[in-house]
């Protein structure tokens, strides 16, 4: 089985690369991230011409998950219980989350909150956001299903996962909150899959401004973390930085971040 998480920044955007991408690479089951669409414009249709299902969370402005799956889609679960809104606590939750089963496995995918300075409200809705799906993780965590965590954590777990820590002093994605954040997850029993297959740095997000992902200037802030029913059938995992890669003239543009990859045998 395929599985693989991909930041697309905005769906509507992606959709001719992402379309031909499907049917090269083949993928059984698909997290995507920051899909920036409405789920009443979602191309459900299109998707299942290509043979697959979907479940989607999104309220068409920014953020939005999904998970396509040609091997079923059951038990979904479209909100994270137990997570506060923004900027008030009582405000609608984000679609920033979804659960299914899809082939056995469950999956969740997670658009995790950016968090935007330290010393923004974001931050630590952040943070608060983290520990609700820390909740909900613990129990399959420890669970006999194979089961994983796929998406864009915003957080870099390690220094060597940012292209030089020095640049990131003071800022999101690399503080001390976030990174235990990510170890109490992995305290849960999960395990952080690194790539198996690497052509140079793990990283999966590259910034589009000053031709960052040509510079090797990158984040592996996309992230999997699986129970270890799911990491004992993991075969490779890789980047695919071709995607990520700007096209001939006249393609529509890539996603700046790149799909993450696993390959399990289940």
């Amino acid at each position: 089985m395929r599985i693989v998480t991909w930041n697309v920044n905005s769906l509507p955007s992606r959709m001719p690369r992402m379309r031909v991408w499907l049917q090269v690479m083949k993928p059984d089951v698909l997290c995507l991230q920051e899909t920036k669409i409405a789920d009443e414009q979602f191309p459900y249709e299109d998707l299942r011409e290509l043979g697959y299902e979907a479940v989607h969370r999104g309220d068409g402005r920014w953020n939005g998950v999904a998970i396509l799956s040609r091997v079923g889609i059951d038990e979904v679960v479209t909100d994270l219980p137990d997570v506060c809104g923004f900027p008030n606590d009582d405000d609608p939750p984000e679609p920033r989350f979804l659960s299914a089963v899809c082939g056995g496995v469950q999956v969740v995918c997670v658009y995790v909150p950016n968090g935007r300075t330290l010393e923004n409200p974001h931050y630590l809705y952040k943070l608060r956001w983290l520990s609700a799906l820390h909740r909900f993780a613990a129990q399959p965590a420890a669970g006999p299903r194979p089961f994983a965590i796929l998406g864009d954590f915003n957080v870099a777990p390690h220094d060597e996962d940012v292209w030089n820590i020095a640049d990131f002093e003071g800022s999101t994605h690399v503080s001390e909150p976030e990174r235990v954040a990510i170890r109490e997850l992995v305290e849960l029993g999960l395990e952080d899959l690194p790539p198996t297959i690497s052509k140079g740095n793990p990283f999966t997000f590259w910034d589009y401004r000053g031709g960052n992902f040509h510079k090797g200037l990158g984040m592996r802030i996309d992230l999997i973390l699986a129970n270890p029913s799911f990491a004992a059938a993991v075969s490779e995992t890789f980047i695919d930085r071709e995607a990520r890669k700007t096209g001939t003239k006249g393609t529509p543009p890539p996603s700046d971040h790149a799909p993450l990859i696993v390959d399990v045998d289940l």
